[in-house]
């Protein structure tokens, strides 16, 4: 009987501990970011080549706040498998496990379109989503970057310059209502810049700071992953991905479709009506009329 007593007290006592775990696990906010297009701006010998073939226009880094990253894993996960064991794929050779793409990971530019379609479907229809994104213009980043020369004649531009910019901007107000963050920062280069990016995401919380007097001592887990890893960070791509396309080609109907799960995209560079930008949310959407008169000259 007293045995008995003692495995139950044990019992309770390791599920009251995995309730706790559970708890505060659900209090930790978990990003996921990604970019879209890229941040070069010179060739090698110090020419322009801004949108000339293989380098955008625009750059931009998105952010998927996933309140539940297990569900979206097993998710996609499932969709995976659905894909791969469809006979209509048999023969397509980015859905083989060999070829390292779609069998691996979802990743919008990749992806065929029958495919693409799918994961766009499976996105809309989470509610556990919210997506934030900043988008600057490369050719007023390039004014800035000459005045900056004329300025200093031994400054040079560093691509990863704008991407840190863009992390401050992007996580300047996400970083203090929570107990905890995790942040997955899709990886780019051989280079591991996981300390240049953490004194980015620093900063940015400094700044809020200095802004409104509030402060969080809340700890931030940085990791710099795959989006083989990370389901977040292929949902995340195309995400980006839609926006990009919206930008670059014009295209709104992916960003119209996946609007739902959007709650803030920053234009930089739209400062018409104010000297920080143009904000879209839900009340103000973002589509092809909204950027209408960029191609006004």
């Amino acid at each position: 009987m007293e045995c008995g007593q003692v495995l139950k007290r044990e019992k309770r006592r390791v599920m009251a501990i995995s309730r706790k775990a559970k708890e505060q696990d659900a209090e930790i906010r978990r990003y996921f970011v990604d970019e879209g297009g890229d941040s070069t701006l010179f060739s090698s010998n110090g020419k322009v080549i801004i949108e000339t073939p293989g380098c955008s226009r625009f750059f931009m880094l998105g952010l998927l706040d996933v309140s539940n990253p297990v569900a979206l894993q097993n998710a996609f996960d499932e969709l995976r498998d659905k894909i791969v064991n469809d006979p209509y794929f048999s023969n397509v050779p980015s859905i083989w496990s060999s070829s390292r793409k779609t069998a691996t990971a979802f990743h919008a530019k990749d992806d065929l379109p029958e495919v693409r379609k799918e994961v766009f479907t499976a996105l809309r229809n989470r509610e556990d989503l919210r997506f934030f994104a900043v988008v600057t213009d490369k050719m007023r980043v390039l004014t800035y970057v000459r005045q900056q020369n004329d300025l200093n004649h031994g400054y040079h531009y560093n691509p990863n310059e704008l991407y840190d910019y863009l992390i401050r901007r992007l996580f300047k107000n996400r970083l203090h209502k929570d107990s905890g963050y995790k942040i997955v920062i899709s990886k780019r280069g051989k280079s591991d810049r996981t300390v240049a990016l953490r004194q980015a995401i620093e900063a940015a919380r400094k700044r809020f700071a200095a802004q409104w007097d509030i402060r969080s001592e809340a700890p931030v887990e940085l990791l710099s992953g795959t989006p083989a890893q990370h389901a977040g960070l292929q949902a995340v791509d195309y995400f980006t991905w839609a926006l990009q396309r919206l930008f670059e080609k014009g295209e709104d109907r992916y960003i119209s479709y996946l609007w739902p799960a959007f709650r803030l995209v920053e234009d930089m560079d739209d400062n018409r009506e104010a000297g920080y930008g143009t904000y879209y949310t839900q009340k103000k959407p973002l589509n092809a009329a909204a950027l209408k008169w960029r191609t006004i000259k």
